[in-house]
């Protein structure tokens, strides 16, 4: 009998190893091995993935998808499997959106036998390194996949290919009071800000600085110097790093610049690397240090 890694293929297998892994090439090698398998299906027979983490979707973005769609078609199927009734999206939420504003009745579909686990992990992992999913979805999903998957914060970060404190920093936005976290889905505040008033204990301080930010229009390293004052109580100590002589050049300031913004850093020859992996994760990193582009 075939083992579930072989019957699922190559682009499953790779996507459930403890590898790095990108949504772009999985979703292409599913296509690849399934090509002579695409089948047109009712797009109302077709229902979304319920552990889609996304709860909102750009309606402009949806627009210039369709548009795209009512001139050249849907490019590529979309991800199914089948349930009791009719099917349930696994892959291609906004290809089954927009197609539905172009007026499509029917959308090219692969059919795939997926768990509820790895249905999850799928919807997580094409929405992280496709769309800008606002970071409380993307925290509560995480939060989902690694108590159902048992994985710790490393385990998860080296799989989904980001580092252990962007992780850690995420996850730590769900401690954030729910009206908070309502302000970063809206807009309101961003991200940094949030990440800064999790590290907060008190609850009427993180309130009241959360609406100095949107009144006063601080930028996050104002509220970083607003934090300092002793009066403003702390989840947890500033844990200071002293250097080791043992340690290789450098590491101790790529440690903290890590810990900083969240991603991986190295230092070889006069040079900082920092490594993203997607658009939005250079916004967030260049939220970080307080550098905006004008598009003027």
């Amino acid at each position: 009998m075939e083992t579930k890694k072989k019957a699922l293929g190559r682009g499953l297998e790779q996507l459930f190893t403890n590898n790095v892994i990108d949504f772009d090439n999985f979703e292409k090698e599913i296509v690849k091995e399934n090509k002579n398998d695409v089948v047109m299906i009712n797009l109302d027979e077709i229902r979304s993935n319920p552990y889609q983490p996304r709860k909102t979707f750009n309606e402009d973005s949806l627009q210039e998808l369709a548009t795209s769609i009512k001139e050249y078609g849907v490019v590529q199927p979309i991800i199914i499997k089948k349930s009791i009734k009719g099917y349930e999206l696994v892959a291609g939420e906004r290809r089954c959106k927009a197609s539905r504003l172009a007026g499509l009745k029917e959308i090219p579909a692969i059919i795939k036998d997926f768990t509820d686990q790895e249905m999850m992990e799928i919807a997580l992992l094409e929405n992280i390194q496709r769309e800008d999913l606002n970071a409380i979805d993307e925290a509560k999903s995480i939060a989902n996949i690694i108590k159902l998957r048992g994985f710790t914060q490393e385990e998860f970060a080296t799989k989904f290919g980001k580092s252990r404190t962007y992780i850690t920093n995420l996850l730590g936005l769900l401690k954030l009071p729910n009206n908070i976290q309502d302000m970063v889905v809206k807009k309101e505040i961003s991200t940094s800000h949030a990440r800064v008033l999790s590290k907060l204990e008190d609850e009427e301080q993180i309130n009241s600085l959360a609406k100095r930010v949107v009144l006063e229009r601080l930028n996050v390293r104002d509220l970083e110097e607003i934090v300092t004052n002793k009066e403003i109580v702390k989840r947890k100590p500033i844990v200071k790093v002293n250097k080791s002589i043992n340690e290789p050049k450098y590491h101790i300031y790529e440690q903290v610049i890590s810990d900083k913004i969240g991603s991986k850093v190295k230092i070889n020859k006069n040079k900082l690397e920092i490594n993203f992996n997607s658009v939005k994760d250079l916004e967030r990193i260049m939220e970080i240090f307080n550098i905006s582009i004008s598009e003027e």
